[in-house]
C-alpha cells in the first residue's frame, strides 16, 4: 500500500569517524535535512564535526556499540512524531547520494524495512566479507521466513512503527540482524533497493572471530525458542501479526 507524505530523518551511529563523519553528514542533508549523529563515546572530535556539519548529535559518555547507539536514536526518532528513519554508518561505506531510493521504496510500500542490498553487484566487496554476507544472509532467511539478501547492510530504512514494537537488545553488530528476524517474526516485510559497493581506506570495526561468535549464539537463541515462528501477513505495512 502506498505511504504518502512521510516524515523521514536519518540516523547515523559513530565511534571516532571524525574523518568521514562531516563529509557524510553534509552528504545526506543534501537529501534530507533531518540528521541525526549518536556520537558513541569517541575519543574524538566525531560530535563536533558532526555538529558543526549541521546535524543533531546525542552523545553517549561511555561506548554502547552499535546497537546501543541506534537504540538512543530509534528513541529519539519515535518520540519526534517521525514516520520512518533511514540508518546508515559514519564510515563513508555508504553513498548519501542514494537516499532516494529508500525514500520512494517506502512511499511504494516495498516493505516496512528497507534493506539496502550490495549483493546484486558485489564488485569491490572483499571476497572473505562476501563469502560471510551470503552465508549469514542464507541462515538470516531461513530464521526471518523471508530473503534477506544482505543482513550485514547497515544501510536501511525503516517505519517507526516497527520501532515501536522491537527494539534491539544486543550492543554489537549483531543487534541489527536480532533486529531483522525479530521484525520479521512479527510479520513485518523487508524489501530491497540496490545500493553501491564503497570500500576505500576505512578500518572496519567487525572482528571477524568475536563478531561471527555473537552471530553463532544469536542463531541459536531463535532456533532454541519455544515459541513458533509467527505467519508473515499477507501485505506490506500491516504491522505484527496477533
Amino acid at each position: 500500500m502506498p505511504r504518502d507524505g512521510l516524515r523521514v530523518c536519518v540516523v547515523i551511529p559513530a565511534y571516532n569517524e571524525a574523518r568521514h563523519i562531516a563529509q557524510v553528514v553534509t552528504g545526506v542533508r543534501r537529501q534530507l535535512p533531518d540528521v541525526v549523529v549518536v556520537d558513541d563515546g569517541s575519543r574524538d572530535d566525531t560530535a563536533e564535526r558532526a555538529a558543526r556539519a549541521g546535524a543533531h548529535v546525542i552523545r553517549h559518555p561511555q561506548n554502547r556499540g552499535k546497537g546501543g547507539a541506534l537504540q538512543t536514536a530509534f528513541d529519539y526518532a519515535a518520540g519526534r512524531g517521525y514516520d520512518a528513519v533511514i540508518a546508515l554508518d559514519a564510515d563513508g561505506q555508504h553513498d548519501p547520494a542514494e537516499v532516494p531510493r529508500f525514500l520512494a521504496a517506502l512511499a511504494r510500500g516495498r516493505g516496512d524495512i528497507i534493506l539496502g542490498s550490495r549483493m546484486a553487484d558485489p564488485r569491490g566487496m572483499p571476497w572473505l566479507r562476501r563469502w560471510t554476507n551470503r552465508t549469514t544472509s542464507v541462515i538470516l532467511s531461513r530464521l526471518s521466513g523471508q530473503r534477506i539478501q544482505d543482513s550485514q547492510s547497515g544501510y536501511k530504512a525503516i517505519l517507526v512503527e516497527v520501532l515501536r514494537h522491537v527494539r534491539p537488545t544486543r550492543a554489537g553488530f549483531d543487534a541489527e540482524s536480532e533486529f531483522l528476524v525479530a521484525a520479521s517474526r512479527l510479520g513485518y516485510r523487508v524489501g530491497h533497493v540496490p545500493i553501491r559497493t564503497i570500500y576505500g581506506d576505512e578500518v572496519s570495526s567487525i572482528r571477524p572471530v568475536r563478531d561471527t561468535w555473537r552471530f553463532i549464539r544469536l542463531c541459536l537463541v531463535f532456533i532454541l525458542k519455544l515459541s513458533p515462528r509467527p505467519r508473515l501477513a499477507s501485505g506490506v505495512g500491516r504491522g505484527p501479526n496477533p
